[in-house]
């Protein structure tokens, strides 16, 4: 499965996670392409913020609405739950702060759709131990003296993540090398050892309050007057 092909494939998925007319917001953009796929299929309304300024310059040049900036710096500006959906595609590993930018995404957003190759994956950990060399695969194409990866990182290492910070998953799919569909299963034997990249469906968990009912019985006194 090549590069773009690979992109084709995950923006499809990600367009079944995410419901009609909804509001979204695309990090790294890019020149627009999966923010139009989005409202041209599920009527939503997108917005994108994009690092490469000529990317951006072209996203705006086509309509969208799109802001050239930071997403580690710049999310900050937006109130809590300003989407209903935000989308991180094939970007998390290159992030300098992965974690606190999850945090943002469901800051911002009632739900967070991250994708992401998988480090462990079987052509990664063999050419990694027959070469002694950083692999380079096709969803890695980068040597490591050039790369924009900076954290790499297993499927199992996310999900890891995802439980210290409370973070609920609903839904999660898995690409093997050839483009096959499924769903990730912790108890799926291999699913670390198979999974090319994976997509998850986040949110944060819903503590609703404890209400207790108190016992004892509340009598209704007469007031007192002073005399």
């Amino acid at each position: 499965m090549n590069k773009m092909t690979s992109i084709r494939k995950d923006w499809g998925l990600i367009e079944t996670l995410i419901e009609e007319n909804r509001n979204i917001l695309d990090i790294g953009c890019g020149d627009g392409m999966l923010m139009e796929q989005l409202q041209k299929n599920l009527n939503a309304k997108t917005y994108g913020i994009e690092l490469d300024r000529e990317l951006a310059s072209k996203a705006i040049a086509k309509g969208f609405n799109v802001i050239h900036g930071d997403a580690e710096i710049d999310l900050a500006q937006y109130s809590n739950h300003s989407f209903d959906y935000v989308i991180l595609s094939q970007t998390l590993q290159a992030m300098m702060k992965p974690k606190d930018l999850l945090s943002e995404l469901l800051r911002i957003g009632s739900k967070a759709i991250v994708s992401f190759p998988n480090f462990g994956h079987w052509k990664i950990r063999f050419q990694l131990l027959l070469s002694g060399r950083m692999p380079v695969t096709e969803s890695l194409p980068y040597t490591w003296y050039d790369t924009p990866n900076i954290h790499f990182f297993t499927i199992k290492d996310f999900l890891k993540l995802c439980n210290d910070m409370d973070i609920v998953v609903e839904k999660s799919i898995g690409l093997t090398s050839r483009g096959k569909q499924f769903d990730i299963n912790e108890t799926l034997a291999g699913v670390n050892f198979f999974t090319h990249e994976a997509i998850f469906l986040l949110s944060y968990k819903n503590f609703e309050p404890i209400k207790i009912k108190s016992s004892k019985k509340v009598f209704n006194k007469k007031p007192l007057i002073a005399s």
